[in-house]
């Protein structure tokens, strides 16, 4: 009787405990979920509205089917000012990812992400691509069968931007090329990068060292000037001066040299990367002519 009872209980408990193990973020950016609610063999339908957020899969078992749907202005630019409607996503799988494997879903076609990595195994890096406007993408995990799945969780950071694949990249692996990532800004889009960066500062180049594991330089910088930050990536205990570091690709280039410059450029997984970057007389030059035609595409306070 006791027994019969406890499984009325607990079949009438079953959906809370399944809504438990499996929930979005209040603002649908994120999505922490757990195997131990799916049945084997099956995928579960995940929908994620944001421009930026994190998947969790606690104990994989299964499938899931991740459609990123971004509420990305309709003509989204990139610090170029270029508006093609291409969209980049990149993913950054945790250190610990184990469990699971992700796959690009592009048409019906799979391609292998992030596989399910051993203990030995170093981390796999950011993995970026692209979707072309109207063409069906999405993100696939599968569950690796373990025999312990304990410690297994599968989890991934993810960003969407608007059509910055050719000034920016992490992707160790890049599934889009990067040509023409090094190469210098015209006035047209040094002027709209000032207007659209998620960071533009004054400052000097402090030195230049080899990030190994990203395979990234990083421009150690000095500022005099921040004209606008979206996170406080430059910091200091002074009024006057403060300090940063900036990343950029490698075949780049970049060495420490004397002169001020102006640096702009995007946040990336809480990281500052290098867009346009000239010296600050000839950023003078170019605003001071664009202002005298009328045809800046924003006002900042210069000196």
């Amino acid at each position: 009787m006791a027994i019969s009872w406890i499984y009325k209980v607990w079949i009438l408990l079953l959906p809370i405990v399944d809504r438990a193990l499996s929930s979005y973020s209040e603002d649908q950016c994120s999505w922490r979920g757990s195997g131990l609610s799916q049945q084997q063999g099956s995928v579960e339908q995940i929908s994620l509205h944001c421009s930026e957020g994190a998947l969790d899969w606690l104990y994989p078992k299964g499938a899931l089917r991740l459609t990123l749907s971004p509420r990305l202005p309709s003509a989204a630019v990139g610090p170029g000012g270029s508006s093609s409607g291409l969209i980049t996503a990149c993913v950054k799988p945790s250190e610990h990812f184990h469990g699971a494997q992700l796959y690009l879903e592009r048409d019906g076609v799979l391609e292998l992400l992030v596989g399910d990595r051993l203990e030995e195994s170093p981390p796999t890096r950011v993995r970026c691509f692209s979707r072309l406007p109207g063409e069906k993408v999405a993100l696939f995990l599968q569950a690796t069968p373990h025999q312990d799945i304990s410690r297994r969780i599968a989890s991934f950071r993810y960003e969407l931007r608007g059509d910055w694949t050719a000034r920016l990249s992490l992707d160790s692996n890049p599934v889009s090329s990067n040509e023409g990532a090094c190469r210098p800004c015209n006035n047209t889009e040094l002027l709209m990068a000032v207007c659209t960066s998620d960071f533009v500062v004054r400052g000097n180049i402090k030195a230049v060292y080899e990030d190994s594991e990203l395979r990234a330089a990083v421009i150690k910088v000095s500022t005099t000037r921040v004209f606008r930050q979206k996170y406080a990536l430059f910091t200091g205990t002074g009024h006057l001066t403060l300090s940063g570091e900036i990343r950029t690709l490698l075949q780049c280039g970049v060495r420490p040299g004397a002169g001020s410059f102006l640096f702009t450029g995007r946040i990336h997984f809480g990281e500052a990367w290098l867009g346009c970057a000239p010296r600050y007389k000839d950023f003078l030059q170019a605003y001071t002519q664009a202002k005298l035609v009328q045809q800046l595409p924003c006002e900042l306070a210069v000196d």
